[in-house]
């Protein structure tokens, strides 16, 4: 058996807003999926109404996905094969701790700058843990959903 690929999903309010995050936080790619969405227009199985542009690139209104530069992309869809994070719009905002979570592992030596760099892209911190002599930060990203860097 190889190694299994996998989508985490977030539900959100701004798809494009935590991929842009999450790409910044992990330092994995944005996905391009334009081509896919040029040959669905172009068969008339998408509309305007379901495309937005983000930075010049026709992206999907209602979700955007961030993925491993290492892993293998799809070229026709732009869809990661490997590590990949889903952002879906839904109409509800975020009610309560996340049951999941993610852990950004830079080490101690790195750790204060990633946290300076992801609270300037609008994290918040809002605690610390430590066990067994290691800590880490917890923080929220830009819609609330907790993680760590440690």
């Amino acid at each position: 058996m190889g190694t299994a690929a996998f989508t985490v999903t977030f539900d959100c309010a701004d798809p494009h807003r935590q991929a842009a995050f999450w790409a910044t936080a992990l330092g994995w790619q944005v996905e391009d999926n334009s081509t896919l969405i040029a040959a669905l227009q172009e068969a008339g199985h998408v509309g305007a109404d379901d495309v937005v542009d983000v930075g010049g690139v026709a992206s999907w209104k209602g979700a955007a996905a961030v993925r491993d530069p290492d892993d293998p992309v799809d070229e026709r869809s732009g869809k990661g094969r490997g590590g990949r994070l889903l952002f879906q719009i839904v109409p509800e905002a975020k009610s309560g701790k996340n049951r999941v979570h993610l852990d950004v592992r830079v080490g101690p030596e790195a750790s204060a700058a990633k946290i300076e760099q992801l609270t300037g892209l609008g994290a918040t911190v809002i605690g610390n843990g430590e066990q067994g002599g290691r800590g880490w930060v917890v923080l929220a990203d830009p819609e609330g959903n907790e993680f760590c860097v440690a």
